[in-house]
């Protein structure tokens, strides 16, 4: 975890480690164990400490909460998205690519989206990931304030995507339901609309009902990359 940059004034200050002590390291490495086996919700102080053989009171030494340790999380999931080095020439390419990292990495670690949505990302790697965006979207000529507000819509937009995949693999394992099943039972409601009152809905239901979640996610970047670039000058 990086420690080349100031951290919020909020966030509990690093403690001198010696060699047998528990460090914000350590915590967070055994926090995304218990992420991967039971998403944010089973992430506790509590939990994490029995993880590491210790009592809660040990960890707020180094990490004042939840909320906290879900952002240091976050932020360690972030870092293992690759960051491309800026071509002018593909920069639609690269950005594209660059969000499509950012969603496969949050979808490794279950529901980490939610904690991107509501607040701001402030972690060092979070930061780089907007800092490569925005010059990605000046290199192909988007206006800055553009630049500026599309890190917060992209970036909503991406976590959404990611939540909504966890929602679904949560079901799944939880409850035994078979995605393709509901959509297959959500398809055949749609068919039975009266096409005299949702003609256009009923009409359009073949095309409603194409495409996985991969292939959704991409459309929706493409529109979003193509607003974008009919911005530029």
């Amino acid at each position: 975890m990086s420690t080349d940059m100031p951290e919020p004034p909020w966030r509990t200050p690093r403690k001198e480690v010696t060699r047998r002590s528990l460090s914000r390291e350590t915590i967070v490495d055994a926090a995304l164990g218990v992420l991967r086996a039971d998403g944010i919700d089973g992430v506790s102080m509590r939990r994490v400490a029995s993880e590491l053989g210790t009592g809660p009171a040990s960890l707020y030494a180094h990490i004042a909460h939840k909320d906290e340790l879900l952002e240091l999380l976050f932020d360690e999931v972030a870092g293992e998205i690759p960051l491309p080095e800026p071509d002018p020439a593909r920069w639609r390419e690269q950005v594209t690519q660059l969000w499509m990292d950012s969603r496969a990495a949050m979808q490794r670690y279950r529901d980490i989206a939610r904690v991107a949505l509501g607040s701001v990302p402030l972690g060092p790697n979070s930061i780089r990931i907007a800092e490569v965006t925005m010059v990605l979207l000046r290199m192909g000529g988007v206006p800055d304030q553009a630049v500026a507000w599309a890190v917060d819509v992209v970036g909503l937009y991406v976590s959404a995507s990611a939540v909504e995949g966890a929602v679904v693999e949560d079901r799944k394992a939880g409850e035994g339901q078979d995605p393709a099943h509901y959509y297959r039972q959500v398809a055949t409601y749609f068919a039975s609309l009266p096409p005299d009152r949702f003609p256009t809905f009923v009409g359009l239901l073949p095309l409603l009902t194409q495409g996985d979640a991969d292939e959704r996610f991409r459309f929706g970047l493409d529109l979003l990359v193509g607003g974008l670039a009919a911005l530029a000058d």
